[in-house]
């Protein structure tokens, strides 16, 4: 792209906004060589980059991707045979740690995110080195005893020797003999060596070697002779340890200039996947998405936003080189005309960089080969040039270049000139752009350009919306209607006499006066006609609600009645059973009493007793029908199909026919039951909706419902009811697994959300998370 044209659409501040989400150096270094591009496949591999980044940030937020540094100077130190101290070591160790778990993380979730797995080909894996590098030097840099065994030896010789040292001198300062000569009774170290503090004046009385003396001069700081061989002793195990410490330096920097090469492939693609999450962090940011792309150079934006202007952008919906190749765009100053003509240039640089559109889903776009802008006063001193000039100048390159795959963007076309001529002009700029196949918007004042694109084909006319009330621009862009530029309503409004107005009026011709007047009234119409079919879809949308909360009332209202009548039903027969046993109990007393009697006598009185509790039921099947049930049994039913289940009040699905003894089989939920055939009926009319409530909901689920939840911050009992609402929506979603993220911290809360899932009817198990998964701060649960 033309460098002029990156400047003119400020492609540089996107750049800037983009480096803020980069992480480090090499993901920042990425971002400021980005540049358009007029690959195909080089662009969709792009957008499909960022937007397996947005899943990641989506699908796995607390996804471990940085943890490693910019290690480029220290592996080149190394591979020029320098030294390398600790803290470069444990910047490179870092750095390989991260990059193995990186790596582990893409291994693991390659069929979710396979163009970012391809980065996770390139990251090296030097375990033995990162656990030599860490077993060597502690975090503050410090040469760690284990490093090897001769340090580990030197050092405990070492610290033995100080031991006995700062023993012999601790009773030289208690002696009595040498307390009165000395300044202090204390024990200190000069030049490397164990050192008293004796007077001035006493120092013939302590025989030793002085290695310093006070400021004051009152004070000499000596060493016993005593512990001067315990003071050598010392320094030559001092130089041991330092020689010792350079030799493990050494050792491990050489294996790290052995792998240089290796580590600065892996920290390129680090610096890769950086810039690919600084790419979908933006696009997050800016609540973009991947636009749809076509073969050929063309545009249509749903609702496009400046990304400079953030929340003050208002859309804009864009459309050019599909059933028009030319737009014309007019309308008032600051009406938005020249943040529409950037909008539509930025978009298309922004799509050809691999960076998401800050538009609705659903945008297309096609490939540009170039970009073409003539945007603002580019006035030159130097060259002796006027605005009017500078503007040619920038036309008569764009007119040489411009083809049918080229983006041509003029603002203010033809002004800085006599207006006549200036129109006149704009207008054969426009035909030869226009007859070469450039895809062209231009913004105007000039009313002979609105005539231009009513009398050419591919040619449209556009506006930024006015508001004929309060004589304010909306900003909207009105593609098919011509602006007006409402000059004297401006000012009128900013406060120009009336009678100023009034008179300049009459300098317009007839015809003028007319057009204006039509225009208005056509413009106060449109915008009237818009608001009326703004509210008409308003209150069809309510009207829709309504019925839709009617039918579901009116369907709830039918399961309620099925489900009193049944349940009076099974109370009934609970009376009638027990009615049963009363009565057999009664049968029994009876026949015990009359074992005695006549045969004859003792049928008589079972069978009176037994038309007794005949009569009696007679009575409760009549007073409580079995059950009250809609539609009639079916005859035959077909795997997939919806039924309905009176005895259980509950809706399932066919998975077999009736077999032999005229069962089938029906999926209830989560549960599989033959059910007789008798006792099925047949769902006539799908419910309200089209799907069923819970389909409905499972299906809604399914779409929204992560992976994991954060429960950091919360307190327990908070945490605990989201818990349990997440649950049931990931029971319903279909998940198999999750992940519920509390925290290391005290503990509380891990163990209140594990006492919460123990026993819990959706929970099969659970289990801390592994290396890799969050350690202790996650927990991860297998649903039943």
């Amino acid at each position: 792209m033309d460098i002029k044209t990156l400047s003119r659409l400020e492609y540089n501040k996107i750049k800037e906004q983009l480096a803020v989400y980069a992480g480090s150096p090499l993901g920042k270094e990425r971002v400021w060589e980005l540049e358009p591009v007029d690959d195909l496949d080089a662009i969709l591999r792009w957008q499909a980059e960022t937007s397996e980044g947005r899943e990641l940030l989506r699908l796995d937020p607390t996804a471990e991707l940085n943890g490693w540094r910019d290690i480029r100077p220290q592996l080149q130190r190394a591979g020029r045979g320098a030294l390398l101290e600790p803290e470069e070591l444990i910047a490179i160790a870092d750095t390989l740690a991260a990059g193995r778990l990186i790596k582990k993380f893409l291994e693991e979730k390659q069929e979710r995110y396979p163009i970012l797995s391809e980065l996770g080909i390139a990251l090296v894996s030097l375990p033995d080195l990162e656990k030599k590098i860490k077993q060597a030097i502690l975090p503050g840099g410090e040469v760690a005893d284990r490093a090897s065994s001769a340090l580990a030896q030197v050092r405990r010789k070492l610290l033995n020797a100080q031991v006995q040292i700062k023993e012999h001198l601790e009773h030289v300062i208690r002696s009595p003999e040498y307390q009165k000569y000395l300044q202090d009774p204390i024990v200190t170290v000069r030049e490397g060596r164990y050192v008293v503090p004796v007077k001035i004046e006493h120092r013939g009385q302590v025989p030793g070697i002085v290695h310093d003396q006070s400021a004051s001069g009152a004070t000499l700081f000596v060493e016993p002779m005593a512990v001067v061989d315990k003071n050598n002793e010392i320094r030559r195990l001092t130089v041991l340890e330092k020689q010792e410490v350079l030799k493990i330096l050494t050792g491990l920097s050489a294996e790290v200039a052995g792998n240089a090469d290796d580590m600065l492939i892996s920290l390129d693609a680090l610096g890769k996947l950086d810039f690919i999450m600084a790419k979908a962090r933006y696009s997050e940011k800016l609540n973009a998405w991947a636009p749809v792309f076509e073969g050929k150079a063309c545009m249509n934006i749903r609702q496009g936003r400046h990304p400079l202007l953030q929340k003050a952008a208002v859309p804009v919906n864009l459309r050019l080189g599909e059933e028009f190749d030319t737009l014309v765009v007019t309308g008032p100053n600051t009406g938005g005309k020249t943040v529409a003509l950037k909008t539509a240039g930025i978009m298309v640089l922004m799509a050809q960089s691999g960076l998401h559109l800050p538009a609705d889903e659903g945008s297309k776009i096609g490939m540009f080969r170039q970009v073409f802008t003539d945007i603002g006063d580019e006035q030159s001193i130097e060259q002796s040039l006027s605005t009017f000039s500078s503007h040619m100048v920038n036309i008569v390159e764009i007119i040489g270049k411009a083809g049918r795959e080229s983006l041509v963007l003029l603002d203010e076309l033809g002004a800085g000139t006599d207006p006549t001529e200036g129109a006149a002009l704009a207008q054969s700029i426009l035909e030869k752009l226009h007859s070469v196949g450039a895809k062209t918007i231009a913004t105007t004042h000039y009313s002979e350009l609105k005539n231009f694109a009513y009398t050419r084909e591919r040619v449209e006319n556009a506006s930024v919306e006015f508001d004929a009330v309060t004589l304010r621009p909306t900003y909207r862009l009105l593609i098919g209607r011509p602006g007006r530029s409402n000059a004297f309503e401006t000012a009128s409004k900013l406060g120009l006499p009336e009678e100023l107005v009034l008179r300049a009026r009459e300098f317009l011709t007839v015809e003028q006066i007319n057009v204006e007047e039509l225009m208005h009234n056509l413009e106060k119409a449109q915008q009237e006609a818009d608001a009326n079919r703004a509210e008409a879809v308003e209150l069809a949308e309510d009207a829709r609600l309504l019925k839709e909360k009617y039918e579901k009332m009116e369907f709830e209202l039918a399961q309620k009645r099925e489900s009193i009548l049944a349940k009076a039903g099974d109370e009934a027969r609970v009376l009638v059973k027990t009615a049963r046993l009363e009565a057999e109990s009664t049968i029994k007393e009876l026949r015990v009493k009359l074992a005695k009697e006549a045969a004859q006598v003792r049928e008589n009185a079972i069978q009176e007793a037994r038309e007794k509790l005949t009569t009696l039921q007679k009575k409760v099947n009549k007073a409580v029908p079995e059950k009250a049930i809609a539609g009639k049994v079916p005859g035959i039913l077909r795997s997939g199909e919806e039924v309905y289940l009176p005895k259980f009040n509950q809706h399932g699905v066919v998975l077999a026919p009736s077999g032999p003894e005229g069962e089938v089989q029906v999926q209830v939920g989560i549960i599989k039951i033959n059910v007789p055939l008798k006792e099925l009926r047949r769902v006539e009319k799908t419910r309200p909706g089209g799907q069923s409530e819970t389909a409905k909901v499972a299906l809604n689920k399914a779409q929204e419902i992560s992976f994991e939840l954060d429960l950091r911050g919360l307190y327990a009992e908070d945490a605990l009811l989201e818990v349990e609402k997440y649950l049931d929506d990931a029971f319903l979603a279909g998940l198999a697994k999750v992940r519920l993220i509390h925290g290391k911290g005290t503990g509380a809360l891990r163990m209140a959300v594990h006492k919460h899932l123990s026993g819990h009817r959706r929970v099969k198990s659970f289990r801390l998370g592994e290396q890799g998964e969050g350690g202790f701060g996650v927990t991860v649960v297998d649903l039943a």
